[in-house]
């Protein structure tokens, strides 16, 4: 049985957590990143068409975002964080090797939804948490080191369901197999629940901020986050447009997803150490580096295409990673859960939404998906500058 560990110092403390956490995002995206690879033509190969998988999904991210204000409130009123965590990862992972006995559409569009939610219940409790953390190690390496943890499985998973394919293995397997890393994930959540039954411990004492509120730099950051999400292309579009344009073959498409999540975890990585440096205009200047993947992907060839990917996944990394770092210093430490809830739950409408757009786009004009997508994500630099200013 693992006991809490109450004899390392405090940095140490705050790094295995972090280490622990990352671990578990590592399998758990390993199981639901290697589901989603494939759960489109799932769907297809059950008879669902084309409208039904483009709702399923769109409809499992906006609950997936819509809910973590929810859960939030909810872990920081009573508490309860680790059941929190218990039950979204429960749902979060066993979703995916259930769609492995899904008799129809039906029952497997429910399970992918499910698995959105249980995921939605769960996200802002855990960087709550981290936010916790990695105050002892600095924001942008805590959560750095998490995200690069977190896409490796995100890049495992995709590669790990394409072998199997490869193998002459159907969907079902697939889905089968990864419980594997489903069990690993669950069993170190239970495992970090023992070690640190309370994280919050891991930071300095700070005294309790009595105000209700969030203060206005806040809701301008949140606005930022919406702007870069709205204009953010998601990589089904893209993944789409290679096989529509014949830029790229079938078989390499989960290659450069693959690429765009090795890109983000090593993004990741090197801007927390950046943030914890240079602070907020690290934000500034990935966003606005990343913005230029759209044009790459969109209107560019096999090459234009691969380094338009890498940059996307750079901007992911930075989305996942110092985005979220930068955030903390927004939210009082009683209120985190709430505050990383509302944020993702913004960013995530402001997403969906955009992607809706962006999608209508694409069926008129390709430069028109790209200059909407890039004036969107290029607002978002004078409110961060406002930011800025305002924090000194």
């Amino acid at each position: 049985m693992t006991k809490p560990i109450s004899f390392a110092p405090a940095h140490h403390r705050a790094v295995a957590f972090i280490i622990l956490i990352g671990t578990v995002s590592l399998f758990a995206d390993m199981t639901y990143e290697g589901a989603r690879a494939i759960t489109g033509p799932f769907l297809g190969s059950l008879g669902a068409p084309a409208l039904v998988v483009g709702f399923v999904a769109g409809f499992g991210e906006l609950m997936g975002y819509m809910l973590r204000i929810v859960s939030g409130r909810f872990a920081d009123r009573t508490g309860r964080y680790w059941g929190g965590m218990f039950l979204g990862y429960l749902v979060n992972l066993f979703a995916v090797p259930l769609l492995a006995l899904a008799p129809g559409a039906a029952t497997a569009a429910a399970l992918m939804i499910a698995e959105r939610v249980g995921r939605a219940i769960r996200s802002p409790l855990r960087d709550a948490m981290l936010s916790h953390a990695a105050t002892r190690t600095g924001q942008g390496w805590g959560f750095g080191l998490h995200e690069a943890m977190d896409q490796t499985g995100a890049t495992v998973g995709p590669l790990l369901v394409a072998f199997i394919l490869w193998r002459h293995g159907g969907y079902r397997t697939g889905f089968a197999l990864l419980l594997i890393p489903a069990c690993v994930a669950m069993a170190l959540v239970l495992s970090a629940a023992r070690a640190y039954p309370h994280p919050r411990d891991l930071a300095p004492l700070s005294k309790p901020i009595l105000e209700t509120g969030f203060p206005w730099s806040f809701w301008m950051y949140c606005l930022a986050g919406g702007l870069i999400g709205a204009g953010y292309v998601d990589f089904a579009l893209v993944a789409y447009h290679f096989g529509e344009a014949q830029i790229i073959a079938p078989a390499w498409i989960p290659v450069f997803y693959a690429i765009a999540m090795l890109a983000a975890g090593g993004a990741a990585l090197g801007l927390g150490r950046m943030f914890d440096r240079f602070g907020i205009v690290v934000v500034l200047g990935a966003s606005l580096v990343a913005a230029l993947a759209t044009p790459l992907v969109f209107l560019g060839g096999f090459g234009a295409a691969l380094v338009g990917v890498v940059l996307w996944g750079i901007g992911m990394g930075a989305q996942d990673s110092v985005l979220k770092a930068a955030l903390s210093s927004f939210i009082p430490p009683e209120r985190r859960a709430t505050g990383y809830g509302t944020y993702d739950m913004l960013r995530g409408v402001a997403w969906f939404l955009g992607s809706l757009l962006l999608g209508f786009l694409y069926d008129h004009s390709l430069v028109a998906v790209v200059v909407v997508s890039l004036v969107l994500q290029v607002l978002a630099a004078p409110v961060l500058l406002a930011v800025m200013r305002r924090r000194g």
